[in-house]
């Protein structure tokens, strides 16, 4: 069942239909260590196995040799309003199985350069954020006053 609506049609105008997958997929970064030639999507609930396998192979010509899925269950918490608790979205989580010849490696989207520039950066921000933060507390010299009290 799809969850598009199409305009209607009229008898002399072309008919308006694409057909577009109503299944999702997300790759993710795995938390743990996994074989090179293993990679992890969430998807959508509905999808099957057969699905992601069909997904990845019709769509994306990858060549895959096992799905395993399983239901991640959702983290609970706080409220922000209320105090009551409540429950995130359960997530499907599927492991596709390439062919051993095949490797799947994460590409790195940023140079080491541009990692040192940014973490240089925010060192200086850093220094000066405490910089001010020492100003702004010897700016009150009375005793027994706080520093945020100060005119």
């Amino acid at each position: 069942m799809s969850s598009r609506w199409y305009p209607i049609y009229q008898k002399g105008n072309p008919q308006l239909r694409v057909f577009l997958p109503n299944f999702w997929m997300k790759l993710v970064k795995s938390d743990h260590k996994s074989p090179q030639n293993t990679v992890e999507f969430h998807c959508s609930m509905e999808m099957t196995k057969y699905d992601v396998k069909n997904y990845l192979e019709k769509i994306y010509k990858i060549p895959v040799i096992d799905v395993r899925t399983r239901i991640k269950m959702g983290k609970f918490k706080y409220a922000a309003t209320g105090g009551y608790v409540v429950q995130e979205d359960d997530i499907k989580v599927a492991y596709a199985i390439l062919p051993k010849d095949h490797k799947f490696v994460f590409p790195e989207l940023f140079d080491k350069e541009q990692k040192e520039e940014a973490e240089k950066e925010e060192k200086k921000s850093l220094k000066d954020m405490e910089a001010g933060f020492k100003k702004f507390l010897q700016a009150n010299n009375k005793p027994d006053v706080p520093g945020w009290f100060s005119i």
